[in-house]
């Protein structure tokens, strides 16, 4: 088939799926608090699909079940097995949707016996409209450490290939330790040499954000503050181009929990949510 200058990906669709990504900092802090917060935020953003990094998990509870149950995400998948806030708990990357799941998987990214190491984790989200292809990650988080943060891209990048087609949105999201002038974000995003064949995205902020840095670790944060790291947007939602149609191309970006809930800003990260055709 030729191509269609003006519809070069066929009639475009005009329906979307609505995706979040938010580090919850475990349970650091005031958290029964903070997690009345987040609930309260998330519930009213309601996304279909939900990536949490710095999710905790016990023997007898999880952040993903609780959230799940609040806002009407009940299919799940954690995986991480770094210690938590609490003694005895896990704490990693969890990703929860409106729809259920079929095929889930985890990848450690970069050398595992390293420090600062790196996490994806997989779920094949069965929407209404077909299978949405979510990766949960998390990069090591080191100012320094952008070289391994590329070694990790390539882990990441080599593992959305493996995993997915050209048949169905492919979403990265989570928080990456990099802003998008970073070599690493540059990988996936074109502007340097990508990861793996093929495998580049759209930054959901740089297309449909409201113009503004969009920082997501802020020194307006009053969690943030006593870090003193400069202000930067590592937070992201990617998904994956071509598709028909323009699946996954992305429509609307806006932040989350960059104000306070009674009093409470809810986490030391703002989230991210976006809009994607699907």
């Amino acid at each position: 088939m030729g191509y269609d200058i003006e519809e070069p990906y066929g009639p475009l669709i005009e329906t979307t799926c609505r995706v979040a990504t938010w580090n919850v900092w475990d349970r650091y802090g005031p958290y029964k608090e903070r997690e009345a917060a987040i609930i309260e935020v998330l519930r009213d953003a309601a996304p279909d699909v939900l990536v949490l990094v710095e999710a905790w998990e016990d023997e007898d509870d999880s952040l993903a079940a609780r959230l799940g149950a609040a806002l009407g995400l009940p299919h799940a998948v954690f995986g991480g097995s770094g210690s938590g806030a609490v003694p005895g708990a896990r704490s990693g990357v969890a990703v929860l949707s409106r729809w259920p799941q079929g095929r889930t998987g985890e990848r450690p990214l970069g050398d595992p016996a390293g420090g600062d190491g790196g996490l994806a984790v997989y779920a094949e989200v069965q929407g209404p409209r077909g299978a949405v292809h979510v990766f949960g990650v998390a990069l090591g988080y080191k100012l320094g450490h952008s070289g391994q943060r590329q070694e990790q891209v390539r882990g990441l990048t080599a593992y959305v290939r493996e995993t997915t087609g050209r048949d169905a949105p492919a979403v990265v999201a989570g928080d990456f330790n990099a802003g998008p002038d970073s070599d690493e974000i540059r990988m996936l995003t074109g502007r340097a040499a990508v990861g793996a064949p093929g495998v580049v995205f759209y930054d959901a902020w740089e297309m449909a954000g409201d113009g503004t840095p969009g920082h997501t670790w802020s020194n307006a944060n009053p969690w943030t503050r006593p870090v003193l790291w400069p202000d930067r947007r590592i937070d992201h939602v990617f998904s994956a181009w071509p598709r028909a149609g323009g699946a996954g191309h992305p429509v609307h970006c806006a932040l989350l929990g960059a104000e306070p809930v009674n009093g409470v800003v809810a986490s030391d990260h703002y989230g991210v949510l976006a809009d994607l055709r699907y």
